[in-house]
């Protein structure tokens, strides 16, 4: 492992062991949040390039002869490394360098890979979890730096900007781990892909078990693209699935700090339980409200399983119940996942919540790669990653052309403990696939084909 990958993997250790003495202090507070929420490589020599990308089709991209590359194939990642997010930016910066080494099958020489003949050469920009800030990090990456494809970011609310200027580039753009319906949706272009889950899986996985212990149910989320497609996503599937929501929506901002007024919100709402979509330092400061008033008390709290750190605060008084989450090392069962976990170990640490979502996007990459024989343009990569399908730390992944959402495995788990020293909280109940609605607008509509458009119901 490179002295990046140890530095990276201790300073994850380190911020949980921070977040952790936090957690435990007399105030009740954390220290993160609960969800997360160019130009062309020239003179690639092409062999093989076997995808699939028929509308609903989606097959393994056969394997492809040794690639070259006459200049280095060059990829940017953006994420929160010193801002709001920067807990889950780590996640990135930590599973990311491994993800690389993994499919190249060694360790960087400098921030260098080598896959066959081809060099992949790798550049860490920190946006700060801020529009302006990832906008200019993406505009270098691409303008000085020459980038063939942008990873990033940790932020819903910046990736749209990324989205944007990789299309206009004519780059290619890989969302991990921003989770925001829209990514996929309402600001999909040609040139955009995800190995982060969307809004939709995290709500049809956690609303396939929430209404049979509850019937009634109230949301809060935050002011933007996450918080309105983790809204849309679980009223739907929640109903669908027999849940009644009591109330309208509660949309607070995003840099929220007094939640008394939408705390009352929940409490007079008379439902069983609260749904929460949120990202940001405001997540300790919603948890403090509830308390002080009372709707810890009253009501329960329903939303999938957090990150290692934040779990045993927020849900600590949630032993015994059952809901989803995107990745936790104990589930999945498989040998990249054993690898990774054994990684994490050798610099003292286990995997956290988006470690899947960085290593899988580094793996979406060398597949597709080897697929156009390391012809890094945004046409033959486009052509390769649209129906690739490829295995991950969390098993099997499935790029739907229609869409570009990551189709994934989601695990439905069961709180048996806040306080095992080695984040072993859960007992596994069922490992789930969701299948998720097309969201795609305007030009974009008629890819989605014949998938369920705009709601699971279509």
């Amino acid at each position: 492992m490179t002295k990046r990958a140890i530095r990276l993997l201790m300073l994850v250790l380190a911020f949980a062991m921070v977040a952790a003495a936090c957690s435990s202090s007399d105030s009740g507070e954390t220290t993160t949040t609960a969800a997360a929420e160019t130009t062309t490589t020239a003179g690639a020599t092409t062999t093989t390039a076997a995808t699939t990308t028929t509308a609903g089709e989606t097959t393994t991209t056969a394997a492809a002869a040794a690639l070259t590359c006459d200049e280095p194939v060059k990829v940017g990642v953006i994420t929160d490394q010193t801002g709001p997010l920067a807990i889950y930016g780590a996640h990135i910066m930590a599973s990311f360098p491994l993800g690389m080494e993994y499919a190249t099958g060694a360790p960087a020489n400098g921030d260098t890979y080598t896959l066959d003949g081809c060099d992949i050469q790798v550049i860490y920009k920190d946006d700060q979890s801020n529009a302006e800030t990832s906008v200019a990090a993406a505009r270098e990456l691409i303008e000085v730096d020459g980038v063939d494809i942008i990873v990033g970011s940790v932020s819903s609310g910046v990736t749209a900007g990324i989205q944007q200027l990789a299309l206009d580039n004519d780059v290619i753009h890989i969302a991990a781990p921003a989770a925001a319906n829209d990514l996929t949706g309402k600001t999909f272009n040609p040139n955009s892909f995800r190995t982060s889950r969307n809004n939709y899986q995290d709500g049809v996985a956690v609303c396939e078990y929430l209404p049979t212990q509850y019937s009634t149910f109230v949301q809060i989320a935050p002011d933007y693209s996450f918080g309105y497609g983790g809204a849309q996503a679980y009223r739907d599937a929640c109903t669908l699935n027999g849940g009644t929501f009591v109330a309208d929506d509660i949309f607070a901002p995003a840099d929220t700090t007094d939640f008394t007024p939408y705390m009352e919100q929940i409490l007079d709402s008379g439902a069983e339980a609260w749904l929460v979509t949120w990202a940001g330092g405001g997540f300790v400061s919603m948890l403090q409200s509830a308390q002080d008033l009372g709707v810890i008390d009253e009501m329960a709290l329903a939303a999938p399983f957090v990150d290692n750190v934040v779990l045993p605060t927020f849900f600590a008084n949630a032993i015994g119940t059952t809901a989803s989450i995107l990745y936790h090392y104990t589930q999945p069962d498989n040998e990249i996942n054993d690898w990774l976990v054994g990684k994490a170990a050798e610099a003292g640490t286990f995997p956290d919540l988006f470690w899947a979502d960085g290593m899988n996007a580094a793996i979406l990459i060398t597949e597709a790669l080897k697929a156009t024989g390391g012809d890094a343009s945004a046409e033959a990569l486009r052509t390769a990653m649209e129906g690739i399908s490829f295995e991950g730390p969390k098993g099997l992944i499935e790029i739907r052309p229609e869409d570009h959402v990551a189709i994934q495995d989601m695990y439905v788990v069961k709180l048996v403990n806040v306080d095992d020293p080695e984040f072993k909280y859960f007992e596994a109940v069922k490992t789930v696939r969701p299948d998720v609605p097309c969201l795609l607008e305007g030009e974009y509509l008629d890819r989605c084909g014949d998938l369920p458009v705009g709601s699971l119901s279509g």
